[in-house]
């Protein structure tokens, strides 16, 4: 029997449920507290700049697929797909190390680094792949109920990978210290230290150097847009500045929702909103984990973000710029260790209208900088401020230029909107990071313990933080749906 579903929010996970939940025949409604659609995939237009103010990476061009297969779509049936190259540039204090967009050019410039390294990681690679396939065909695909679902004849043979620490392979093979940092960075997509990801993680190396980084012309909104188009095509309801302010339990059921203070009913309840948040929206007895629970949680990284419009084209700047002249491992402590504003942050910078020219006037630049900080830190203008003074006198050194004077706007993103805009745990901008005790069945669960009919979907959730992953969580948790309710 069909059943009349809520999905509070609108972010990737909650769409991709709700696309799965409506191919079945449901009665699908999303309530998005903003005024568009796509969670923390939005996009801010100004000037004729377009800049994308939550993700901006595209890995694993696979899930999608995958994704859009399952309706008998394509991803170019909505929207451009790119191969960048090169995939991006890191920066370090007196070195360029340029990411090629094949793995042999990749090889070459390791070698142009240290003589004899295209060796250990070609095998370094080669194992990443085994473990992404194992990952996307095998593990992720588990909604993290028992932790049997890791025990399958792959992964009983690589036990040992959820011990060992990617951090720890990544130096038993190489030693020079700018190659350990451009291995190391994917993981950091995952929110957590090289130090404490297990090695199985390394499946996130070959996304990036097996699989390449993409990008959907016009950004990575037109997923968000996709996505939509493709949820309406199926009968789903989407209503957007609609709040939800309470789920109302009865017994053991979730009965209703009140949005906009309004109560409506509902046979099956699924948040997509951020985890935590979406228990407060229940009375204290049918919430499933404690504050103590969540402050104990390693959460991925909260960001201060700024979005810069430029009135000229810059130089030595590729689409994707990490900006890695001052110590990682410094700049990690920081954020997980003893958490606090860093003193020589690193920071990436992304200036999509170096490939894809619809994203900025002619002639312009658009800009989009990024700091990784530890989530619940103080927020200020005044802070906000000082680091961007910072950033970019950093940026004009390293890439050799003046830009200061170019820029024609800024606006700011940092902790306090996180939580503002999302309802974000401390205003963290990933989720809950992925560490050993923070994996699979170890995670928040996409079915509630206490109320029979509530579900949980997103990056706090199975299988962890990323675009990729939140697709994946859709699916798992339309799968435990249709399971409990439909079947």
């Amino acid at each position: 029997m069909n059943k009349n579903i809520a999905i509070i929010g609108s972010g990737f996970s909650a769409l991709s449920a709700s696309c799965y939940l409506a191919k079945k025949g449901n009665q699908v409604t999303i309530f998005e507290k903003n005024s568009t659609v796509g969670g923390r995939c939005r996009q801010l237009k100004k000037e004729g700049f377009t800049f994308d103010i939550g993700p901006s990476w595209y890995w694993m061009p696979d899930i999608f697929d995958k994704f859009f297969a399952d309706f008998d779509k394509k991803t170019s049936d909505y929207y451009q797909l790119d191969k960048l190259s090169p995939a991006y540039k890191i920066f370090f204090k007196d070195e360029v190390i340029t990411i090629g967009d094949t793995l042999e050019k990749i090889c070459a410039e390791f070698e142009r680094i240290e003589s004899g390294s295209s060796k250990p990681l070609k095998a370094f690679i080669k194992k990443a792949q085994d473990h992404y396939d194992i990952a996307i065909n095998k593990v992720v695909l588990k909604p993290g109920i028992s932790p049997l679902e890791l025990v399958t004849k792959e992964t009983i043979t690589r036990v040992d990978q959820f011990f060992k620490t990617i951090s720890g392979d990544v130096r038993k093979h190489f030693k020079n210290p700018k190659l350990i940092s451009t291995l190391e960075f994917p993981v950091l997509f995952l929110g957590a230290k090289p130090s404490n990801t297990p090695s199985f993680y390394s499946f996130m190396n070959y996304a990036d150097f097996g699989l390449g980084t993409w990008h959907p012309k016009g950004g990575m909104y037109q997923i968000i847009k996709a996505m939509k188009d493709l949820a309406e095509s199926l009968g789903v309801t989407i209503h957007t500045n609609s709040p939800v302010s309470k789920i109302n339990v009865q017994g053991k059921t979730a009965s209703s929702i009140t949005v906009n203070n309004k109560t409506l009913n509902f046979d099956v309840v699924l948040s997509g909103a951020d985890y935590h948040h979406s228990e407060t929206l229940l009375d204290e007895k049918h919430r499933q984990y404690s504050e103590k629970y969540w402050s104990k949680k390693t959460f991925a990284p909260s960001s201060l973000l700024f979005y810069v419009g430029f009135d000229k084209k810059l130089a030595n700047i590729q689409h994707h710029n990490l900006f890695f002249d001052t110590n990682f491992e410094t700049h990690a402590e920081d954020i997980y260790d003893n958490p606090k504003w860093p003193k020589d942050p690193l920071f990436y910078a992304n200036f999509p209208s170096e490939t894809d020219a619809s994203m900025a006037p002619e002639g312009c630049e658009t800009g989009f900088f990024l700091i990784p900080i530890a989530p619940g830190i103080e927020d200020t203008a005044k802070i906000r401020a000082l680091y961007f003074d910072k950033i970019i006198k950093r940026f004009e050194q390293l890439t050799q230029q003046n830009v200061t004077n170019n820029i024609i706007f800024k606006e700011s993103f940092c902790v306090k909107d996180f939580i503002k805009e999302y309802n974000s745990y401390k205003g963290n901008a990933y989720g809950m990071a992925n560490t050993l005790m923070q994996t699979a069945f170890l995670r928040p669960k996409l079915k509630s313990k206490k109320v029979n009919n509530l579900y949980f979907t997103g990056q706090l959730t199975v299988p962890g933080p990323g675009v990729p992953p939140a697709l994946i969580s859709g699916k798992l948790v339309a799968d435990l749906i249709v399971k409990h309710h439909l079947n």
